[in-house]
């Protein structure tokens, strides 16, 4: 047993086993390596990654290898989503080095940190020659080494600094255009999302552009976001059985996923197939959210209220064996034994066929026809097929829960409770389900109970009753913008003053006047080899685009010009350098936001919160909404609130028309023709 039981990561307690002396990241760690001088393994994944578990079950448990590793290495597992901060320096480095990154990541660096060496996944072989060809470099030649990692060191440096241009005179409606042109190039017009294998869901890029469809009356664009939402929900990437979503899939067809499932991929799915559904009324939206929460609630949802993080793609299957996916697929002959008769229909729907086969005779469920055509095709009514559906998914469901599920990652990361809080009040706003907006008040007090400490800071992780790691930006993030939310249905301005204090602390110990973006870490905490500004959208949009998300809403709510300051300076430096659409989808909706089209609302009446949950169910991406029942001091309600008198301020740029008396007439000003 090495060090690693002394955490409480399920990720590094997974290899608290192994024969390498593993550690993990801390002063102590780095201190040793200094003080032996020797070369540090700098080895980081997370509990749900496939292949971290295929190099451990190869190399990390191996002792001929480990024997390698712990003769002339400090050995350091890092597990990225407890330290993002030092996978994202490190992932720069292997970026640089290699032109592509991902998990498992490897890096071999100096006695001070600095990397000198790294990848991905390794075979057995290719490992340890490696070690050992670095290890007798480092002995005879170190000057090599050391000069080598300065040039790198100033590579990361180089491409840690936002390049500022001048951007005065540029249109941002013809950025937006250009921008979205060029996109729509790179479409899959057959299965929806980009015409390229692996597919990642990138919830904020499509987010973005059904905004984007909607305000610029882009049929077209709109027509092809419905495509890829229904083709996500109808893919293996979508667990029709249970709910819920795996991180991506590795084919064009949505249809067979890495079959983890994330936290932050089905908040943040939630979220944007809420969005769809008020705009569209699909049916298949409404199942995708309900199935979802319900899975979230089932399996994620703690009894304090937080919320796990993930489930791993591996699980035992009839062998006792780690294999990825044995708990989702389905053989032909089981299904035909537990669907007797109806076997044949089913196989319609579900593509038991050479469509929806996968590997060694296993199916993964994924649907191309909708229930209609396959109703008619058989004589049936919808309605009976549907019930049909329901029936054998059930059946499905209790069959499978007999299997080895898939391993919990068990502890509570504050950025992603934050991103699926936000989740449940979108689904809220658009199903006015009492019950989702119950469980968002739930885990936001767990957040301010657990999470939040009394020195004001946030802490990032949660697990067996004690937070630990100081928070970084998308921790702040998440939950402002979380928190704006729940101001959004609840009219709480408690929400809103809780957003404010944690902006202001963040202005104060994340924000680089000299850069004018956010750091990724505090000032109080220790710095790494480099300083990272997140500024890119990934799979979870850049922490920065947020922020300044964040910033522009709160500076109309408290009439801020300092926010609204910091969030134009972030934008004008940015917008020259967006050749890229999907790396910046979060900032061109902020773009968005500052057009012509953005408005404000104030419902202002003792009904308020009724009114409210009329309008919050309409697709309005370009309204802020703000209202009260009583006066207010709040500085955008401020002496609007009449007693006895229903009235509905529509502003536009902090100019406000006169009040209107019917919100009917002013959802008529709002919803764009």
């Amino acid at each position: 047993m090495n060090e690693l039981h002394l955490e409480t990561s399920p990720y590094l307690l997974q290899h608290a086993n192994n024969p390498v002396h593993w550690k993990a990241w801390n002063a102590l760690s780095l201190a040793e390596a200094k003080e032996k001088n020797q070369l540090i393994i700098i080895s980081i994944g997370y509990s749900a990654c496939h292949w971290c578990h295929v190099m451990e079950q190869e190399s990390f448990e191996n002792e001929a290898v480990a024997s390698v590793m712990n003769a002339h290495f400090v050995n350091i597992k890092v597990d990225r989503e407890e330290r993002p901060d030092i996978d994202a320096v490190y992932m720069k480095a292997v970026q640089i080095m290699t032109g592509h990154g991902g998990w498992p990541l490897n890096i071999v660096a100096l006695p001070d940190g600095r990397p000198v060496w790294g990848g991905t996944y390794f075979r057995k072989e290719e490992w340890t020659e490696t070690l050992d060809q670095l290890q007798k470099m480092y002995l005879s030649a170190p000057e090599k080494m050391i000069d080598y990692a300065e040039k790198l060191h100033q590579g990361i440096e180089a491409i840690s600094i936002i390049q500022k241009g001048d951007n005065e005179n540029s249109n941002q409606k013809e950025i937006l255009d250009h921008l979205i042109s060029k996109w729509k190039k790179s479409f899959d017009l057959e299965f929806g999302g980009m015409a390229r294998a692996p597919k990642f869901m990138m919830p904020n890029n499509y987010q973005f552009l059904l905004r984007y469809a909607y305000q610029n009356q882009d049929a077209e664009l709109l027509s092809f976001v419905n495509l890829t939402l229904t083709k996500m929900a109808f893919g293996g990437i979508f667990d029709t059985i249970d709910g819920g979503f795996s991180r991506y899939s590795v084919d064009m067809k949505w249809h067979v996923p890495h079959f983890e499932k994330m936290l932050y991929d089905n908040g943040q799915l939630i979220s944007l197939y809420s969005e769809a559904y008020k705009l569209t009324q699909n049916p298949i939206y409404k199942e995708v959210i309900e199935k979802t929460l319900q899975f979230v609630s089932k399996e994620w949802r703690t009894s304090e209220g937080g919320f796990y993080s993930a489930l791993d793609a591996d699980s035992l299957n009839k062998e006792k064996h780690l294999e990825e996916g044995a708990f989702y697929v389905w053989t032909m002959e089981e299904l035909k034994s537990i669907l007797h008769e109806d076997f044949d229909l089913f196989s319609q729907i579900f593509n038991i066929n050479s469509f929806g086969l996968w590997e060694d005779g296993n199916y993964v469920l994924i649907q191309n026809q909708n229930l209609e055509s396959i109703a008619k095709l058989n004589q049936i009514t919808t309605v009976e097929l549907e019930l049909k559906k329901r029936v054998w998914e059930q059946t499905l469901y209790l069959k499978r829960e007999k299997r080895a599920k898939p391993r919990l990652d068990d502890k509570c990361l504050t950025s992603w409770n934050a991103i699926m809080l936000k989740g449940y009040v979108d689904a809220y706003k658009a199903l006015n389900n009492e019950e989702y907006l119950t469980k968002a008040l739930e885990n936001a007090n767990f957040i301010i109970k657990k999470l939040w400490s009394n020195d004001g800071n946030l802490w990032h992780n949660f697990k067996n009753d004690k937070a630990t790691i100081n928070g970084y930006l998308e921790d702040y993030c998440f939950v402002i913008a979380a928190f704006i939310a729940l101001y959004e249905v609840t009219f709480e301005e408690k929400w809103l003053h809780d957003a404010k204090q944690l902006t202001d602390y963040t202005l104060e110990h994340f924000y680089d006047e000299q850069h004018s973006f956010f750091r990724f870490t505090s000032d109080k905490d220790e710095a790494l080899i480099s300083v990272h500004f997140e500024i890119e959208d990934n799979v979870i949009p850049a922490s920065n685009s947020v922020m300044a998300k964040n910033l522009y809403q709160l500076s109309i709510y408290f009439d801020n010009s300092y926010y609204d300051k910091v969030t134009q300076k972030m934008l004008s430096i940015l917008l020259p350098n967006m050749d890229y659409p999907s790396a910046y989808s979060n900032w061109l909706d902020l773009i968005l936001s500052f057009s012509e089209q953005n408005k404000e609302l104030a419902i202002c009446e003792p009904n308020a919160k009724e009114s409210n949950k009329i309008i919050t169910a309409l697709y309005l991406p370009n309204v802020i909404i703000a209202g009260t029942e009583k006066t207010s001091n709040l500085p955008f309600l401020k002496d609007r609130f009449i007693a006895g008198e229903n009235n509905y301020y529509v502003c536009q740029n902090k100019t406000c028309q006169l009040p209107s008396r019917s919100i009917q007439e002013v959802i008529s000003q709002l919803v764009l023709k």
